[in-house]
């Protein structure tokens, strides 16, 4: 498997403190990688330097010819920023995920038009495609801003807390779509819901300051502590449950 980019004993601060350290990371062509850890251990922030929207304090990230210059990246953040009362309509957004790959500022064109056709169709937005943002149920929201995330066909995902504001009916559809988009790019995905990422992901980074990479997709308690990340496993079945630690 290629590798898109290789972290190689990086750090990463905020004022003079440290969030990430020493750490070493790969990422390689069609991974499925959850990102866990509790909250301020650094998970976002690992986004972000993969974005390059922060510098690291020490050592280095390496891109292989795709993601050289990052344009090769679609991000979809926690909390899409935008007014959702601000009159665009859905075809509108997900254009607008074309102007990473853009050099200077120009219109749109004819071929950029079609492929948002074809992610508005991907994504089942066909009927709500000329509608406002306000117009749109929580899962269409999201759908619309992965739309805009993958329309220009990165070769990596990076997805924060996806589940944030996806209902309920779209939830499955949602996990499912993000299957078929692994076919064709890496993904990276933030979650705090290890129970329902654990049937999608293939893999998982635990971040907690430092990271450790778990290569399987099944994940224990114990392993949860041995990494670092005192973050609960929930546990879904016919009677979904949360495993806690013994305490006196």
């Amino acid at each position: 498997m290629a590798c898109l980019f290789e972290m190689h004993s990086l750090s990463a601060s905020y004022d003079n403190n440290i969030v990430l350290q020493d750490v070493n990371f790969r990422v390689g062509e069609n991974d499925f990688i959850g990102v866990i850890g509790p909250n301020g251990g650094g998970k976002t922030t690992l986004l972000k330097i993969i974005l390059g929207l922060i510098k690291p304090v020490k050592g280095t990230i390496v891109f292989n010819s795709d993601l050289i210059d990052r344009t090769g990246i679609g991000y979809l953040p926690q909390n899409p920023t935008g007014d959702i009362n601000y009159p665009v309509t859905v075809t509108d957004v997900i254009l607008s995920g074309m102007m990473m790959r853009k050099k200077i500022i120009s219109r749109m064109s004819f071929s950029d038009r079609k492929r948002a056709g074809e992610v508005i169709e991907e994504l089942g937005l066909t009927e709500v495609e000329g509608s406002s943002l306000n117009e749109l149920s929580g899962g269409q929201l999201q759908r619309v801003y992965l739309g805009r995330a993958i329309i220009a066909n990165p070769k990596l995902l990076l997805l924060d807390e996806p589940g944030n504001f996806v209902d309920s009916a779209f939830e499955n559809d949602f996990y499912e779509k993000l299957k078929d988009l692994n076919n064709r790019m890496a993904i990276l995905m933030v979650s705090h819901d290890i129970g329902i990422i654990s049937s999608h992901v293939k893999s998982y980074a635990c971040v907690n300051r430092g990271l450790h990479y778990h290569p399987s997709s099944e994940i224990t308690n114990e392993q949860l502590l041995a990494y670092g990340c005192p973050i609960q496993l929930i546990t879904h079945g016919e009677v979904p449950h949360t495993v806690l630690k013994y305490h006196n």
